[in-house]
C-alpha cells in the first residue's frame, strides 16, 4: 500500500445512543401546531421530536466531545416570511454556551411537514466553570422585541452577563458566597428582577438578586464600555456593574442539592437533594443588603417535606396544581402542593430518570434518563384540586370508574351469613357485557352500556346444592355486528358441568339452550377450558391430580352448527394424566399441529398429542388415555404457570409461549419429529410480579407489532406494553386472589376494562376510546437501551445471518450490535446500514442474578477437525446448531461471578402464526392475531443456549455425610435418579483440578475478565465443540468447552498461573490444509493474552483441542439423558422451600403412564443447566453435575440408591477428558508499562509457496497511553530460517510448534497514541482503530510496518469502554464505539 496523505481519510460521526442530558418544549403557533415541539440533548446533540405524531423530524450536532447539560429557549418568536418562525436556542453543556437560530417552516408538496434549520449566532468563549444555567434579559428592550442579554450562571457561583448584540461580556456579579454549586436556577426577565437560587454544597440554598453599583450605568445605555473577547481559552473579565444582595438563606436539606425550579410568579421554589427529598420553599421579601452582612440570616423549610423516592432525586419542576420529581430510583413521581403523592410512573430502568418536564396546557409530561429512552404521557390525576391542570376533552370523558351490587346481595342485609350471596367467577365477552356465577349456582349477565343503570339478567340457576367453582366462556362473531352468540361453561362444588347458550342483540339475550352432566367427582372439578373447531365444540375439564378429561359436545341431528335449538350429547372421548401429579391451571390445544399444552401449580409444562383421528370419533367410541410425549419441569420455577398459547415457527417447529406467577414470560421451541421441547428465550418483566397473560395485537403501521403483558404487582392490576416499555394501566384491586376479569381491545391504550370484587361489590374501570379518536399516550420517542455502562460489543456480520436468497433482504439494509451491560443484560441493536441511525433494541437475557456482563464475541466460523477416518461414525445425526446448511452463530458472554452464557442465533420466517388467547382475552376475536405483514416477515434474534457457572460451596455440600438426609421438593413427585445431590460429585467428574480452583469464601467474587471462542467440527461428525478461552481476576485461564447440539460443558485446560490476572484474550486458528470443499481445518490452536503487568503471552492449545475432539468421539451421546434447561434469572426460577426428609423415606414416582425418563445415565460431566429429571435444587446451585453417558462397558456406572445418595465407584482409568495445564510458548515482557486494556489479532493472511507461511497481525492498547504492533509469522522451519538472514527487525522471538517455526516481530508503538488509557483496538492488517478515555476514535496506517495517524474525530460516548469494527469495503469500515452509550463511525475516502 502506498503512502496516504492524512487529508484523504474523513471519520463522521453517526447517530449516538444514550443517556438524555436535556429537555425542553418548544411552543409553535396554534396555526402550525396544537402540540409544542420537544427538544432532548443527548451526548453532543439535540433531537428535535413532533409530539403530534410522536415521532423524530432531526438532529443536530451541538458540540464536539462536549455532552449538552441544558436547553434554554426565549419566550417569544419572530414570524418570518409565508409560514416560517425562528426562536433562538441557547445551548449548554460543561463550560461552552452557544446560541442558535432554529427556523420552524410548514409545508411541503407531499404533504404537511415540519422544516427544521439551525444555525449558529455565535460561540461563547469557554468560561472557568461548568455552566449552571442560562436565562434571557430583555434590558432596554420594547415588549415586541428580542431579548438583548444573556444571564449565564456558573458553578462558582458567578453570573455573567453576556450582551447578544454585541458579541461580548457586558458585566460579571460574583455571589458572596464563594463557593462550588451542584445546582443554579435563575428567575426573571431583566436585570431588576433577576433572582438566583444557588444550591451550595453545604447543602443549603441561598437566594441572592442583582442590584446596580452607585452610578453604573444602565444596562441599554452603555456605549463605550464593552471590552472585546479574544479566544476560547480566556478572557478579560469587564469591571462589574452590579453587586450581589441576599433574598434568603434556606437550610433543612441533608445532603447535595441536584436541581432547583422556581414557580411561575417566582414566589415559591422547590429543591431536591442527595437526601431523598424534595423541599418546598416561600421566599422572603427582598432585602438590597450584600450577603457578606447577614451571614446569620437563615430560613429554615415553609412549605411540605416531599418524602417517597427510594433513591437520590435528580430533577424537579412545579406548576400551579402539581409537582413533579424524577430520581435514581428510576421513578417520576407527582405531588400536589399539600405534599400527597397522586401518581408514580416507573418505565426507565439503569441509573435513574435524570430530567423530567411538564406542559400545563397539554398535561403531557416527559421523562427522559441513563437508559436513552423519553416517555411521553398524559397526566390523568382526579385528586382534588389539580382537575384545573387537566383538558377534560383529553381523558375524563373516556374513563369510568363505577360499582355493582348482584341483585339479591342486598336482600339478607347486614353481615353476610352461610345464606348470603357473593360472587365466585367473572368474565368479560365485551367491553360492555359480563357475565357474573355466584356462590348459590346463580349465572347473570350485565348489560354496561348504561353504567348509571345496567342492566342485570338471570340466565339460569346452576345448581341449588353447591356453589359455582369454575367457569370459562366462548365467545362467537356473528353475521350482524350488533349480534352476540356466547357460550358459558360452568363447573360447580358437585362435579357437573353445565353449558349455556346464550344469543341475543343489544339489551335483549335468550337462553338458546343448557345442558348438564356430571364430569367429574364431588368437589374435583377445578377448571373448565373450551377450544373449538368449526365442526364441534370440546372442551376440558381439569381436577386436582393433574388429570384433563377432553369431551365432545354434538348435536343430535349432526347439525353443522350448534346455534340450532335441539337436544345435545356429550361423550369423554380422551383422557391426559400429568406426569407430575399437580392441578393443571391452563392449557391450549391446537388441533392444526396436534399437539395439547398445559402448565401446573408448579411451574411445569406438560405437552400431549391430540391426533384429529381422536377428535372425529364418535360418542361410543371408548376413551383414550393418553400420557405426555414431552415435558419440562420448572419452566417457571416453583411458581404456578398463568397461561399458555401455541404457535407455528414451520411445519415442524412449534413455539410454545408461557406466563407464570414468578413475573416471567418464556418461550419454547417444540420439534414433532424428535418430540422435544427446547428453552429458546425468556423475559422477565420486573414490573410486574405475576403475568396473567400475553396480548399481541397489530399497531397502527400494519409492520409493527405490539406486545402487551397482564398481570399484577402487589395489589394492583397492571397492563404492560413490552414493545415500548410503558405502563398502560394501574388499578388498585387488592391482587389476583379476588375474582377479577380483564377484556383488551386491539388498542390497549385506549380500550381496556377491568373488574373485580371486594366486600361484596362489583367495581369496573372502563376506558374505551372509538378509533381515530385519540392520540395514543404513553409513548417511547427514543430507543431504550441498557441503563448502565456498556462493557462489551460486537457485530453480527452479515455473511453469518443468511445462506438463502430469500432472507438475504434482512441483511440489505440493517446491520446488528450485539452488547453486554453493567446490569447483567445483553441485548441486540439493529441500526440502518449508511445512516447509522439504530432502529430497534431486542434485550436477549440477563446473566444469573443480573451479574455484570464484562465481555462478549461472535462466533461464526467453522473450524474442520479430520482424525483418523476409521474413527468417524457412519451414522447421521440431525444437527441441531446447523439451520439450513449455516454454520452456528454463537454468542459467548461472560462476566461477574464467573458466569458463562452462550446464546444461540435464530432467523426465523414467521408463517401463519396466530398467537392463542387465553378466554380473558376474547378467544374468537380475530383482531387479536398478528397481521399478515408480521407475519411472513423474517427475523433475527438469539436465543438461549446454555449457561455454566462455579457451584457454590457451602455446608449443604455435606448432605450426604451426616445422618443419611436428602433433600426433595414439596411436592415429592421425583424419581430416584432425579435425587442426585449436583455437588456430591467428586471433583473428577467435573473435569478441573483441584488445586487451580482453590474453595474459599470469598470465590464469588472471582468475575471474568474476558472472552474469546472459536468453533470445531469434526469431520463428518454427529457433534460439534465450541471451545471458549476465559481469562478470570484470579489469574487464571481456562480452555472450556461446549458440546454441542447436547449443550454439556467440559473443563479442558488451564493455563498455567500467571503473576497477574489477563485483562484481554484473542486466538488464532492458523490453516494448514484445505478440503476439497474448501472447508478450514485447524491445524494450530493458539490463544494470545495481555496482562496487568504489561505482558502478552502466546499459548499452544493444539494439542488439548485436538485430545478433546478425539476423546469426546468415543462418548456415547445417543445413551445422554433428555436434559432440559432454562437460565436461572427471574422469580423463583432458582427453587423455593426445601423440605428435608428421613433417608428411609422413598421419594414418590412419576406415574406409570409417563413415558419419558426412560434413558440411560452413566458418565459425569458439567451441563451448566438445570433438567427436568432432577431435582429443582439444581436451579439453586451453580452448574450441574449427572452421569449422563458411559464410555465403555468396564466403567462401572454411578449408582443411586433408595436414599437417593450417590456412590461412584470408578476405575483407575479416566472416565472423561481430564483438565491439562499449558505453558506459555513465549511470553514477551514489558510491551506496555502498565495493563494491556485491549488485544486485537488480524485475519490470517497466507504467503509464500503453496501458502506455506500464514502471518498475522497483533495490536495492543495499555493504561501506558500507548499502542503496540506485532507481526506474527508461522512456517515451516527451514524457510523461516532463510528469512530470518535478511530480515532488518528491532527484535524478534522464534519458537517451535511442531516442524514449524513461529517468529514474533515488534514493528511499532506510539507511545502517547491516545491522551488517556487506551480501551479498544482493531486492525485487519493495513489500518488500526483506537479509542481511549480521551474520548477519540483514532485511525492509523500500517504502512511500511509503521503506524501513521491519518485521521482523528472526538466522539459523543462518555468513557468509552469497548470498540469493535465491520469492513464495508475496500477502505470503508464502521466503527461502533460503546461506554456511557454507544456511537457509531464511518471511515472512508474524503471523496
Amino acid at each position: 500500500m502506498g503512502a496516504t496523505e492524512p487529508s484523504q481519510w474523513q471519520l463522521h460521526r453517526g447517530q449516538y445512543l444514550g443517556e438524555i442530558s436535556a429537555l425542553c418544549f418548544l411552543h409553535l403557533p396554534a396555526n402550525l401546531s396544537s402540540l409544542p415541539l420537544l427538544l432532548a440533548g443527548t451526548g453532543s446533540q439535540i433531537l428535535v421530536y413532533d409530539l403530534t405524531i410522536g415521532a423524530p423530524l432531526k438532529s443536530f450536532e451541538v458540540f464536539e466531545g462536549i455532552r449538552v447539560h441544558g436547553i434554554s429557549l426565549e419566550n417569544c418568536h419572530k414570524q418570518l416570511a409565508g409560514s416560517a418562525v425562528s426562536f433562538r436556542v441557547c445551548v449548554y453543556g460543561e463550560r461552552r454556551v452557544k446560541l442558535f437560530t432554529l427556523r420552524v417552516e410548514w409545508g411541503g408538496k407531499h404533504g404537511p411537514f415540519l422544516h427544521l434549520e439551525l444555525t449558529l449566532v455565535h460561540s461563547l468563549p469557554k468560561f472557568r466553570h461548568w455552566v449552571m444555567d442560562v436565562c434571557y434579559l430583555k434590558d432596554g428592550a420594547t415588549a415586541s422585541e428580542d431579548p438583548r442579554y444573556l444571564a449565564i450562571g456558573c458553578s462558582d457561583n458567578y453570573v455573567y452577563f453576556w450582551d447578544i448584540s454585541r458579541y461580548n461580556m457586558y458585566s460579571e456579579v460574583k455571589c458572596a458566597e464563594r463557593c462550588l454549586l451542584y445546582s443554579m436556577k435563575m428567575f426573571g426577565d431583566d436585570t431588576d428582577s433577576l433572582r438566583i437560587a444557588s444550591g451550595t454544597i453545604f447543602n443549603e440554598v441561598v437566594v441572592w438578586k442583582v442590584i446596580c453599583q452607585n452610578g453604573a450605568k444602565h444596562p441599554g445605555s452603555h456605549a463605550e464600555d464593552h471590552l472585546q473577547l479574544n479566544g476560547d481559552v480566556g478572557f478579560s473579565y469587564p469591571v462589574p456593574n452590579y453587586r450581589d444582595a441576599l433574598i434568603s438563606r434556606l437550610v433543612g436539606h441533608e445532603g447535595s442539592i441536584f436541581r432547583i425550579a422556581w414557580f411561575s410568579n417566582g414566589t415559591k421554589l422547590i429543591s431536591v437533594s442527595d437526601d431523598r427529598s424534595a423541599r418546598i420553599w416561600e421566599v422572603q421579601a427582598e432585602k438590597e443588603i450584600s450577603c457578606n452582612g447577614v451571614q446569620e440570616q437563615v430560613n429554615h423549610s415553609e412549605g411540605p417535606v416531599l418524602f417517597g423516592h427510594n433513591a437520590r432525586i435528580w430533577d424537579c419542576c412545579i406548576f400551579e396544581s402539581l409537582i413533579i420529581t424524577a430520581g435514581e430510583d428510576c421513578t417520576c413521581r407527582v405531588w400536589d402542593h399539600h405534599g400527597r403523592e397522586v401518581n408514580e410512573i416507573k418505565e426507565h430502568i439503569g441509573r435513574g430518570v435524570w430530567r423530567c418536564l411538564y406542559d400545563p396546557g397539554s398535561s403531557l409530561l416527559v421523562t427522559a434518563g441513563f437508559d436513552s429512552a423519553i416517555k411521553l404521557h398524559q397526566l390523568c390525576i382526579s385528586s382534588e384540586g389539580l382537575e384545573k391542570a387537566v383538558a377534560s376533552e383529553d381523558f375524563s370523558d373516556r374513563k369510568e370508574a363505577f360499582a355493582l351490587s348482584i341483585p339479591k346481595s342486598s336482600s339478607y342485609g347486614g353481615l353476610m351469613d352461610s345464606k348470603s350471596e357473593y360472587v365466585r367467577c367473572l368474565n368479560f365477552s365485551r367491553e360492555d357485557s359480563l357475565y357474573v356465577a355466584t356462590n348459590n349456582g346463580y349465572l347473570y349477565h350485565v348489560n354496561l352500556c348504561n353504567t348509571e343503570a345496567a342492566k342485570w339478567t338471570e340466565l339460569a340457576r346452576i345448581s341449588e346444592e353447591a356453589p359455582i367453582i369454575c367457569m370459562d366462556l366462548l365467545s362467537k362473531c356473528s353475521d350482524p355486528p350488533d349480534r352476540c352468540e356466547d357460550w358459558i361453561a360452568v363447573g360447580d362444588g358437585k362435579g357437573g358441568m353445565t353449558i349455556v347458550h346464550v344469543v341475543g342483540t343489544g339489551w335483549k339475550l335468550e337462553v338458546e339452550f343448557t345442558f348438564t352432566w356430571p364430569a367429574e367427582e364431588e368437589r374435583h372439578l377445578l377448571g373448565t377450558y373450551w377450544c373449538k373447531l368449526p365442526e364441534a365444540r370440546f372442551i376440558f375439564t381439569a381436577d386436582p391430580g393433574g388429570r384433563l378429561k377432553l369431551w365432545k359436545l354434538c348435536h343430535n341431528l349432526h347439525s353443522a352448527s350448534l346455534t340450532d335449538k335441539g337436544s345435545y350429547d356429550v361423550c369423554l372421548i380422551a383422557e391426559y394424566a400429568s406426569c407430575f401429579g399437580k392441578r393443571i391451571m391452563c392449557l391450549d390445544a391446537s388441533f392444526d399441529e396436534e399437539l395439547i399444552v398445559c402448565g401446573d401449580i408448579r411451574g411445569n409444562l406438560i405437552l400431549f398429542s391430540s391426533p384429529r383421528t381422536l377428535l372425529n370419533s364418535n360418542s361410543g367410541t371408548t376413551e383414550v388415555k393418553e400420557s405426555p410425549v414431552s415435558y419440562f419441569k420448572g419452566a417457571h420455577g416453583v411458581s404456578s404457570v398463568n397461561s399458555v398459547s401455541i404457535s407455528r415457527l414451520s411445519s415442524d417447529e412449534v413455539d410454545i409461549r408461557s406466563t407464570g406467577a414468578d413475573g416471567c414470560v418464556c418461550h419454547f421451541q417444540y420439534e414433532r419429529d424428535l418430540q422435544s421441547m427446547e428453552f429458546i428465550g425468556m423475559k422477565q418483566v420486573k414490573e410486574l410480579g405475576a403475568i396473567r397473560s400475553v396480548f399481541t395485537t397489530d399497531c397502527c403501521d400494519d409492520s409493527d407489532v405490539s406486545e402487551y403483558a397482564v398481570g399484577f404487582a402487589s395489589d394492583n392490576f397492571i397492563i404492560w406494553n413490552l414493545t415500548a416499555g410503558t405502563k398502560v394501566q394501574q388499578i388498585t384491586c387488592g391482587g389476583w386472589r379476588r375474582p377479577h376479569s380483564y377484556y383488551l381491545g386491539h388498542l390497549p391504550e385506549m380500550m381496556n376494562c377491568f373488574t373485580f370484587v371486594k366486600d361484596d361489590v362489583i367495581y369496573i374501570h372502563r376506558h374505551w376510546v372509538p378509533e381515530n379518536k385519540r392520540r395514543v399516550y404513553p409513548q417511547n420517542l427514543h430507543l431504550q437501551f441498557h441503563g448502565r455502562e456498556i462493557h462489551s460489543l460486537c457485530f453480527i456480520h452479515e455473511q453469518s445471518l443468511c445462506s438463502q436468497d430469500e432472507n438475504h433482504g434482512l441483511a440489505a439494509k440493517s446491520g446488528w450490535l450485539a452488547t453486554g451491560c453493567e446490569d447483567g443484560t445483553v441485548r441486540l441493536t439493529r441500526y440502518e446500514l449508511g445512516t447509522g441511525n439504530w432502529l430497534s433494541s431486542q434485550h436477549l437475557g440477563e446473566h444469573v442474578g443480573g451479574s455484570a456482563v464484562r465481555a462478549i464475541c461472535a462466533v461464526s466460523k467453522m473450524h474442520v477437525f479430520m482424525p483418523d477416518p476409521s474413527n468417524i461414525p457412519n451414522v447421521v445425526y440431525r444437527q441441531n446448531e446447523i439451520v439450513n446448511g449455516r454454520d452456528p452463530f454463537i454468542l459467548i458472554s461472560v462476566g461477574a461471578k464467573r458466569v458463562v452464557t452462550a446464546w444461540k442465533q435464530t432467523v426465523t420466517t414467521v408463517k401463519n402464526r396466530v398467537d392463542a388467547m387465553s378466554s380473558e382475552m376474547n378467544k374468537n376475536n380475530e383482531n387479536n392475531s398478528s397481521g399478515s405483514s408480521a407475519a411472513t416477515m423474517s427475523s433475527l434474534s438469539f436465543q438461549w443456549l446454555s449457561t455454566d457457572m462455579p457451584l457454590r460451596h457451602n455446608s449443604n455440600m455435606k448432605r450426604q455425610d451426616s445422618n443419611n438426609v436428602s433433600e426433595t421438593p414439596e411436592d415429592g413427585t421425583v424419581a430416584a435418579s432425579d435425587a442426585i445431590p449436583c455437588e456430591s460429585v467428586s471433583p473428577e467428574c467435573r473435569n478441573t483440578e483441584p488445586n487451580l480452583y482453590p474453595v474459599d469464601n470469598f470465590e464469588n467474587d472471582w468475575r471474568y475478565l474476558d472472552v474469546t471462542a472459536f468453533i470445531v467440527k469434526e469431520a463428518g461428525s454427529r457433534f460439534s465443540v465450541c471451545f471458549v478461552i476465559v481469562a478470570c481476576s484470579d489469574a487464571t485461564v481456562t480452555l472450556r468447552a461446549l458440546v454441542l447440539p447436547f449443550q454439556f460443558w467440559f473443563d479442558v485446560a488451564s493455563l498455567a498461573p500467571l503473576s497477574s490476572p489477563v485483562l484481554s484474550l484473542q486466538h488464532v486458528v492458523t490453516p494448514i490444509l484445505l478440503s476439497k470443499e474448501n472447508s478450514q481445518i485447524g491445524s494450530f490452536y493458539l490463544a494470545i493474552t495481555g496482562s496487568t503487568d504489561g505482558s502478552i503471552a502466546i499459548w499452544d492449545l493444539t494439542e488439548s483441542v485436538e485430545n478433546f475432539m478425539r476423546h469426546i468421539a468415543d462418548f456415547q451421546m445417543e445413551n445422554c439423558i433428555d436434559f432440559q434447561k432454562r437460565p436461572r434469572t427471574g422469580r423463583g426460577s432458582q427453587g423455593g422451600r426445601w423440605w428435608r426428609s428421613i433417608d428411609t423415606k422413598k421419594p414418590k414416582k412419576r406415574p406409570a403412564n409417563c413415558k419419558l425418563g426412560e434413558k440411560a445415565n452413566n458418565i459425569s460431566v458439567s451441563d451448566g443447566r438445570s433438567e427436568s429429571s432432577k431435582e429443582m435444587e439444581d436451579h439453586v446451585h451453580g452448574t450441574s453435575e449427572t452421569s449422563i453417558f458411559k464410555k465403555s462397558d468396564d466403567h462401572v456406572p454411578l449408582k443411586v440408591d433408595n436414599q437417593s445418595s450417590l456412590v461412584s465407584e470408578r476405575k483407575t482409568d479416566n472416565l472423561s477428558p481430564q483438565t491439562s495445564v499449558l505453558e506459555a510458548m513465549q511470553v514477551l515482557d514489558n510491551i506496555h508499562q502498565s495493563g494491556v486494556n485491549c488485544l486485537y489479532v488480524s485475519d490470517i493472511e497466507n504467503q509464500g509457496l503453496n501458502d506455506s507461511m500464514s502471518t498475522f497481525y497483533v495490536v495492543s492498547g495499555g493504561d501506558d497511553q500507548a499502542i503496540n504492533c506485532l507481526r506474527c509469522d508461522l512456517e515451516l522451519d527451514h524457510m523461516l530460517k532463510l528469512q530470518n538472514m535478511n530480515a532488518k527487525i528491532h527484535f524478534n522471538h522464534h519458537f517451535r510448534i511442531q516442524n514449524y517455526q513461529m517468529q514474533v516481530t515488534y514493528l511499532d508503538k506510539t507511545i502517547s497514541a491516545h491522551s488517556s488509557a487506551v480501551k479498544g483496538v482493531w486492525t485487519d492488517g493495513s489500518w488500526v482503530f483506537s479509542v481511549g478515555l480521551d474520548q477519540r476514535v483514532r485511525c492509523w496506517n500500517l504502512n511500511h510496518d509503521k503506524l501513521t495517524e491519518c485521521a482523528h474525530l472526538i466522539i459523543n460516548v462518555p468513557e468509552p469502554e469497548s470498540l469493535d469494527v465491520k469492513i464495508c469495503g475496500r477502505n470503508h469500515y464502521q466503527i461502533a464505539v460503546a461506554g456511557r452509550g454507544m456511537q457509531m463511525i464511518e471511515f472512508r475516502p474524503t471523496n
